[in-house]
């Protein structure tokens, strides 16, 4: 599977997952309920999933132009840590702002993904690409 198709896929499944560990453990670590976290992860969501597809985007036009092809662990770990800090931009004022919190408070909520985040986001690739092939940016060339 390759191209739009392949994104749409790997997006869909990605954010649902997410989606399901974002809403509880917001309400986890914010000491709310579900409920109240429910759309805040929602939106949470539709955030990543926008940024990962331009994230993705952005990091297979760059990886189409390397040298050395494949996926080593190595750019995996960069993958998963680069989608990672890069979000953290748009989700630290969000969920101050939604929790009514300082931007420290929400950044020390945010810390448990965080540090969570990159090791799913590892995981999750390596499981797609095992089912699904690696995409043609990671392929070796003919």
């Amino acid at each position: 599977m390759q191209g739009v198709k392949r994104k749409l896929v790997y997006v869909t499944f990605y954010e649902l997952i997410g989606l399901c560990m974002s809403t509880l453990g917001l309400a986890y670590l914010s000491d709310t309920e579900a409920s109240h976290t429910g759309p805040l992860a929602v939106m949470i969501t539709t955030i990543a999933m926008l940024w990962n597809l331009i994230y993705n985007t952005l990091f297979e036009r760059w990886e189409s132009r390397q040298a050395k092809r494949g996926r080593s662990v190595g750019r995996r770990v960069a993958h998963a840590i680069g989608f990672q800090l890069t979000l953290v931009v748009y989700l630290i004022p969000l969920i101050a702002w939604w929790l009514g919190m300082s931007l420290v408070e929400a950044f020390v909520v945010d810390l448990a993904f965080i540090i969570l985040v990159p090791c799913y986001t590892f995981a999750y690739n390596w499981a797609f690409d095992r089912i699904f092939g690696l995409p043609r940016s990671a392929l070796a060339t003919a």
